[in-house]
């Protein structure tokens, strides 16, 4: 989808891709035990997330000379039907960040990482 977006946002001279991430994807997080989602290894959820930060640095490298700006947003677990409702976060906490980044300044960054306003570890 990105991909087929890209014609577009060139020609709109700010153009702003936010990849919906997980910190269960950060490899730093899942190796160190300090962290709280050591434990979690959901294979298929937390390979995918992976990958789809590794898509979001290789965009964000081939979007930069267009002034694209592409980043990669963790909601945190969040009430949704994907999970029963189950999740602490509410949708409207949960699109904080997606907006915050859909919205960036020339400024702003690009190949980031972010849950709320922290970077994440990739």
């Amino acid at each position: 989808m990105t991909q087929a977006a890209l014609p577009l946002l060139k020609a709109s001279g700010a153009g702003r891709v936010v990849m919906l991430s997980s910190e269960l994807g950060s490899l730093q997080a899942l190796l160190d035990p300090q962290n709280q989602f050591y434990k979690i290894n959901a294979l298929g959820y937390n390979s995918s997330k992976t990958a789809l930060n590794a898509v979001t640095v290789s965009f964000a490298k081939a979007a930069a000379p267009f002034g694209i700006k592409v980043n990669a947003a963790d909601p945190g677990y969040t009430k949704t039907d994907m999970n029963g409702h189950s999740g602490y976060r509410t949708v409207e906490q949960a699109a904080e960040a997606p907006v915050r980044l859909a919205t960036l300044g020339p400024d702003g960054p690009t190949a980031g990482y972010f849950f709320d306003d922290q970077t994440l570890p990739w």
